[in-house]
């Protein structure tokens, strides 16, 4: 079976326009359940200023923790040079930037243009460079409302394309293409990610759903067919961006992993340990909108036909 990886992302994204503060114990916990469901991959926390968004404020107490956790892979999100410095000074192996191909969310979200945008990703590379962690510290950088912005409108996708060669140049391990407000559909998505992997065939690429328009998992089969085996996902479908008007929730983690392995794909998940910690989760957010099937219908091991 072929391994698809889906990183959880609740921790981060999820947590960024909810309701309900979330301790730094429970946060902990988040990441003790995950890795103990099969996960191996976590969007664990972001380095932003805590009087923007508090809940974030523990940042470095979480990085420190989920570094000790054999077997995860744990990141971070950064939006400029600041916060990468804070996110390098933490120890984290694995740092995520992004940046938006629409120059209205671009100039909401970050108040710079894309082009900026990706001037300060350069910037960051060269600190990473200058502070010595060019060969143990990888970095990630997202190409946000690749499919179309709620504020703007349409995106052009040879945009997106250049943004995403743009960042590879820079020295991004790896692009992430993200449908930031839920407007891609199957199609365009699996033009736009064979084009990408033709343009920049020995980069690692990645892909960020949000299921705003119930098109979420249609997308990541078109992403699959288009060669993409690596996913964003929220348990629970937690998630949405404060500066788009409407972008509900990420892809549902469980929901997801479910799809991927009826469809014959490997992703490690342990679904009733998965299912234990949604219903955690939820308990810790009870004012939040949580998605998903599986937790519904239950879990029933998929029969393989030949």
């Amino acid at each position: 079976m072929e391994r698809v990886y889906l990183r959880e992302v609740g921790l981060r994204d999820g947590l960024q326009m909810v309701k309900t503060d979330l301790s730094t114990e429970r946060k902990i916990e988040w990441i003790e359940g995950a890795v103990a469901a099969g996960l191996t991959e976590m969007e664990v926390t972001s380095f932003v200023p805590p009087k923007t968004f508090p809940i974030f404020a523990d940042a470095a107490k979480v990085a420190e923790f989920a570094l000790t956790v054999p077997g995860l892979t744990p990141s971070a999100l950064v939006l400029n040079l600041r916060g990468a410095a804070d996110a390098f000074a933490s120890g984290l192996r694995q740092v995520s930037y992004v940046l938006s191909a629409s120059e209205a969310h671009s100039s909401a979200n970050a108040r710079r243009t894309s082009d900026e945008a990706a001037e300060e990703f350069e910037r960051i590379v060269a600190l990473r460079d200058n502070l010595g962690f060019k060969e143990t510290v990888t970095l990630s950088c997202g190409v946000a409302t690749a499919f179309g912005c709620s504020l703007q409108g349409y995106v052009d996708e040879d945009r997106v394309l250049d943004l995403a060669e743009r960042v590879t140049a820079a020295g991004a391990a790896e692009v992430l293409i993200a449908d930031t407000v839920g407007y891609g559909a199957p199609g365009q998505v699996e033009r736009l990610f064979t084009r990408l992997r033709e343009r920049l065939p020995a980069q690692p690429v990645a892909a960020h759903f949000h299921d705003t328009r119930g098109m979420g998992l249609a997308n990541v089969a078109a992403a699959l067919r288009a060669g993409v085996r690596r996913f964003d996902a929220s348990i629970g479908g937690l998630g949405g961006c404060p500066f788009a008007p409407g972008a509900t929730g990420n892809i549902n983690f469980e929901d997801a992993a479910f799809m991927l392995e009826a469809e014959g794909f490997e992703t490690g998940v342990d679904f009733d340990r998965l299912l234990a910690l949604r219903r955690k989760v939820e308990t810790w957010l009870p004012q939040e909108r949580f998605t998903g099937a599986i937790l519904r219908a239950g879990y029933k091991p998929p029969v393989l036909t030949a």
